[in-house]
């Protein structure tokens, strides 16, 4: 299965934030949007990626002054990123390999959507499913 495929799924809206706005603005758009990360947008498109880790390892070393802290000082910036024609499986890997839940999908380097890894595991789960359906039915026609 493609990254198309999930995308196709769960649509391609991603919610994002600038690199000025604030932690507090932040926390406030990760919870009215009930999702655990935002990609950090410029004009020249993805600056990098927040999640609610990143707030969390940074109000722990720095305590609540965070908060007034611009989303751009605690952004990751190195962004592991992936295409629509990527599989699934290699989502996963890479994933896996660089630590990371949510990885920001771009086609000609223009953000199209996001994959979190629920969105992988949501797939696979999909995929279990319609192979056991597959299964039974080949056995009671066999």
């Amino acid at each position: 299965m493609r990254i198309a495929d999930v995308l196709r799924g769960k649509g391609g809206a991603v919610v994002t934030i600038k690199p000025d706005a604030t932690v507090a603005e932040l926390l406030a758009g990760l919870a009215d949007h009930n999702i655990g990360a935002m990609v950090v947008a410029g004009p020249d498109g993805v600056l990098g990626i927040v999640s609610e880790r990143d707030v969390v390892r940074q109000l722990h070393a720095h305590g609540a002054s965070v908060l007034s802290q611009s989303v751009e000082k605690i952004m990751t910036t190195v962004v592991s990123t992936c295409s629509k024609s990527d599989t699934v499986d290699s989502l996963t890997m890479l994933m896996t390999e660089n630590r990371v839940r949510h990885v920001p999908v771009l086609e000609d380097g223009k953000l199209i959507g996001i994959v979190s890894i629920g969105d992988v595991v949501k797939t696979r789960m999909q995929e279990l499913e319609s192979e056991h359906e597959q299964l039974q039915s080949y056995i009671t026609q066999g």
